[in-house]
Formats: C-alpha cells, structure tokens, sequence
C-alpha cells in the first residue's frame, strides 16, 4: 500500500497521507499553516453537530435524498462517538489559518465525506455537494462558535456558583470574628471577616448575573446566511430546522431568526460575553489576591489567615507553604485581561459582509472559560475549602490599631479623638493608655464605648 494516496480539488492534485480522512483542501491548508495551537475540538464537535442537522434538514425539505442525507447522519455518529484523541487525528488544523475558518468547515466535510465512503462506497457523498449544502463556512462556523461558547458558559457557570457557596460557609462560621478593616493599605476601623467575605461574595454573584443577562445574545444563530447574508442555496426553512436541532442535542434555546448579514460580520454577542469574563476575572484577581495577602507570612506577614499546604512550596526553604491556589487564578486572570484585548480587536474586524478574524476570536474566548472554570474551581477546593482564621492574630491587631479611635468621635469629638491616637502614635502606647491619659473619658466609658464587635453592627445574638 502507497504511503500517499492523490486527490484532486480546484486547484489540481495533491498528495495525502493514505490512512486520512481528510482531503486536498485540509492537506493544502496542514502544509500553509503549521503553526499555532489546533483548532480547538468543541468547534469540530460543534461543527459535526451542524453538518448532521444540516443533512436532517436537508432531507426534510426535500434538498438531499434520505439516501444520501442518513449516510451522513451515520458517519457524523460514529465521528461524535470517538474520544478526543482519536477525533484529532482526522482534524489536524491549526487556528491560526484564513480568518473565516473555511479551512475547518473543509476539514469537516471531507472528514464525513470519506467516513461516509468507508460506511457504504456505494453511495457518493462529496464534501461541497452534499454535506454542505445549503451551508457556507460563513454560516456554519460562526454558528459553531455561539454554540461553543455557550457550552463553555454552561460549565463556568457552575464553578463561580460553588466558589459563591465555599465563601459562604466560611463567611456565616466567621461572622462574628473582628478583625481590623483596611483602606488605602492603611489600618481603618474593624469589621467581621464574615462580613469581608461578604463582598466577596457579592461581587461573584453579581458578576454570575452578568453572565447570566448576557448570554442570550449568543442563541442567535449565523446559520442559514450562506456566503454573504442573502441565504443564497439554502433550502427554505433549513435555518430554522438547524436551530431546532442544534437546541435539542446542546440543551440551548438557539434560534435561526436573526440578521444573517450581522450573524456574517459581527461578533458583538462575544464580545460582550467576554467583557463579563474579564470582569469575573478582575473581581477573581482581587479575591484571591487579598486572600494571599491576609496569608502572607505566617509571621512576617499579616498572618491572619492560615491556608492549606498543597504542595512543597521551595526547593531550599523546608516547610514553606505558598499560596499556590492564589498564584493560578491570578495568572489566569492575567490571560483572560490579554484574551480580551484580542476578542475586542478582532470583533471590530467585520469588514464589508465578513469578520475574519473568528477563529482567534473564540479560540480566545474558549480559553478564557476554561481557565477561569478551572482555576476558580481549584481554588475554591484547594483554597477557600481547607482555610482557617487565625483569631489571635486578628485581635492582637485590633487591639493594637489606632483607628478604633474612630468609635470614641461621636462622644468626645473628632478632634480630641484625633490627638489620642496621634499621642498613642507617638509615645508607643496603647490607644486605651493615651485615651486614659488625655482625661476625655473615663476607663469604664473607654470600656464600653469601644466594643470591637458593636463597632461592626453585627447583632451578636443571632
């Protein structure tokens, strides 16, 4: 057996590895773009799953024989059964190839063309002719990508959910245990660590409810435009048939009503999906980044968290715990701020009917889900899980803040308030010493005025 087989497209003969599925387009397209990560395999899945209700389509509307049209439903069966690995084989493409990603819209219908021919040669399936008809790599891959994205969406969505309910357990165990606020990096006036966590909290839920408003944009459908918009070669009523089944088999509400002429040349749904991305992901890089800070030391540090030890954390330094978890999410965050520059650019790039620049754009996109879904559900368990307070710590620094002064304003002013702390500042007293000296009040007033956990407003009978 030849090593190469010889196919020919529009453009003359090229030479295939002979145990390929694929054909010359995808060949061409291996050999002209080598570099890059590969296309991703939600795409080709998602792609796979459009080519299927495209041939149901088709066969309901009289466009392709059923002959024809259930060949194709079995080859893309037995393509969407196969693990990951074994689907690479036959999807080798990489991103970074023409910017309407023609070359994988290719890559598919070649790819069922010749699984069809292995199923029953008999029966002729051409890649252009039958299992795209009635499509346009126009069409189909940016209806791929809306599809992919909200699958990705529908795993993140989860992980910010139980990051919200790790907080919270620690949030009501931790609610009446005071510690000193901080503002401008400076010691400021008490608070719970419940009620730290609180905002915490809050930001994640609104940023949950962000994504959440969001992401309807992304039900509607490309599919159906063809090249330019017009719907040129579609069967009438094949869009809507598509955007049925394609809600049937991902468990969306897709819809094929839509402007096609957008659908072509803007990805503005993205690209707002992924503004509440890089959100989550700011409020995530703030989260785990006061975490780490609150951890620091244990004893040169603020120390007032105790964190879990995962990992070794040097190769010279024995029993030294990092806050790794922290570290992950962070750097994370950092892609997910530099994915959304590139989803911004390449969103604006719909020149005249097309945007050519999707393939980097929900690569980007992907990858920003999958990092913030897999980074915030390891720090949740890794981290938020496993963390304790450090309640000595926390009040021997309440104790010795200045601010707490601040309780002592509304009795004795806010001026006189001020000459005790800077006096205690001074002198390296404590604050109840420089109170005590000042003769403004009394050690029982001092006593009663500053209640650390009143200072809070947390009812301390619930």
């Amino acid at each position: 057996m030849s090593e190469y087989r010889t196919e020919e497209d529009t453009l003359g003969p090229v030479k295939i590895p002979a145990e390929a599925l694929w054909g010359p387009q995808t060949e061409r397209s291996r050999n002209n773009f080598p570099t890059g990560q590969y296309m991703p395999l939600a795409i080709i899945r998602a792609l796979l799953n459009i080519k299927k209700a495209a041939a149901q389509a088709n066969m309901e509307t009289k466009a392709i024989s059923e002959e024809k049209g259930n060949l194709i439903v079995k080859a893309i069966d037995e393509l969407l059964a196969l693990s990951d690995e074994e689907l690479r084989k036959d999807f080798p493409l990489k991103v970074y190839q023409t910017g309407s990603g023609t070359q994988t819209n290719m890559n598919t219908n070649e790819v069922v063309a010749h699984k069809a021919h292995e199923i029953n040669p008999d029966i002729e399936i051409l890649p252009n002719d039958d299992v795209n008809k009635g499509q346009s790599s126009n069409d189909t891959f940016p209806t791929a990508m809306n599809v992919v994205a909200l699958e990705a969406l529908d795993k993140l969505k989860p992980a910010v959910q139980h990051l919200i309910d790790e907080l919270k357990v620690k949030e009501e165990k931790y609610m009446k245990t005071v510690k000193v606020g901080r503002t401008h990096l400076q010691d400021a006036v008490p608070l719970t660590f419940g009620q730290e966590l609180s905002g915490y909290i809050a930001s994640l839920e609104h940023d949950l409810d962000y994504i959440k408003t969001l992401e309807p944009t992304l039900d509607e459908l490309a599919i159906g435009g063809t090249a330019v918009g017009t719907g040129l070669n579609a069967a009438e009523g094949m869009p809507e048939k598509i955007a049925e089944k394609l809600s049937e088999v991902y468990g969306l509400n897709l819809t094929a009503d839509s402007n096609k002429f957008y659908g072509l040349a803007n990805h503005s749904g993205l690209d707002v999906v992924h503004g509440a991305l890089k959100t989550l992901a700011a409020d995530m890089f703030k989260l785990a980044q006061d975490i780490r800070f609150l951890a620091s030391g244990p004893r040169a540090g603020y120390g007032e968290l105790n964190i879990p030890a995962n990992e070794p954390g040097s190769s010279i330094m024995p029993g030294k715990v990092n806050p790794t978890q922290a570290e992950a999410v962070t750097m994370a965050a950092l892609r997910v701020f530099g994915n959304d520059t590139v989803v911004t650019m390449a969103s604006s790039q719909g020149n005249f009917e097309m945007n050519v620049y999707k393939p980097v754009l929900i690569d980007a996109f992907l990858e920003s889900a999958d990092l913030l879904t897999g980074t915030i559900t390891g720090f949740a368990d890794k981290m938020i899980h496993g963390m304790t307070v450090n309640e000595k710590r926390m009040e021997e620094l309440v104790d010795n803040s200045l601010m707490t002064v601040t309780a002592l304003s509304p009795h004795i002013g806010y001026h006189d308030s001020a000459k005790i702390a800077q006096a205690a500042d001074k002198a390296g007293s404590t604050l109840k010493e420089a109170a005590l000296k000042s003769g403004k009040l009394t050690e029982e007033q001092y006593d009663e005025w500053m209640d650390m956990l009143k200072m809070t407003n947390v009812d301390r009978d619930k």
